[in-house]
């Protein structure tokens, strides 16, 4: 009997949804921000602290990538991270200084630009690859957060999960795979654990909700960095 290797793979094992890696993905950004922030980079809890953090990014660039899969307003969701972005900027500088960097939200509204680019300019496969590749170089160019790594990093994600007659653990294994390179830059510990919460996505949207719930996570990026600003003005660093 022919069995075919489609028959033979398991599919991934259904444990977190899409709303279960936002949460963690959001407290895994807080760690690291509270290490980053307030901590001596000297002791071993910040060392901790800081690879439990690089789950974050990894997190939320799949996660936009799947976001921008199943959008019905591809252009409004581009918009919404820009505003965000935008409004991110003032907490941003307040912690950081002017120290030539942005805000990640920018990195995420680049890598959705680049996105759109591929769906529109699919045909002309010249054009798509220079157009990433400027949409790459424009995320170093402004020091957005994880510059043009991050924002591959969304593409890899995107490009890799079209194939719909692939089984699903083959299309996560090898978006992982292609990923991870991008991700080692930031730690091999963390990228690991990423790709570990990553490939336990069951594919639902999970319990989060309406608008409301969605830009609820919008809006907290720079309220906890507005928070992380005023705790280490006031606070003793731990």
């Amino acid at each position: 009997m022919n069995i075919g290797l489609t028959s033979c793979l398991p599919e991934p094992l259904p444990l977190l949804s899409g709303s279960v890696l936002k949460i963690i993905a959001v407290v895994s950004m807080v760690i690291d921000h509270c290490a980053y922030y307030l901590m001596d980079g000297n002791t071993m809890a910040y060392e901790v602290m800081r690879c439990f953090g690089r789950i974050a990014f990894p997190v939320f660039a799949f996660l936009v990538a799947e976001g921008f899969a199943h959008t019905r307003n591809k252009m409004r969701y581009f918009l919404s991270l820009m505003l965000f972005a935008a409004v991110s900027e003032v907490p941003w500088y307040l912690l950081n200084g002017a120290d030539g960097t942005h805000n990640v939200m920018f990195t995420l509204a680049l890598g959705v630009a680049a996105l759109a680019a591929f769906e529109r300019l699919r045909e002309h496969r010249i054009l798509c690859c220079l157009f990433i590749l400027l949409t790459a170089w424009l995320a170093t160019w402004l020091g957005t957060d994880y510059e043009w790594r991050g924002m591959l990093m969304i593409v890899v994600f995107y490009l890799l999960s079209m194939s719909k007659n692939t089984p699903v653990i083959l299309r996560r294994m090898m978006q992982l795979l292609f990923a991870f390179p991008l991700m080692m830059r930031y730690g091999i510990t963390g990228a690991l654990l990423a790709c570990a919460v990553i490939f336990l996505y069951d594919g639902t949207r999970g319990f989060i909700h309406g608008n409301v719930a969605k830009y609820g996570f919008y809006v907290f990026y720079p309220a906890h960095l507005l928070l992380f600003f005023c705790l280490s003005v006031n606070v003793l660093r731990l």
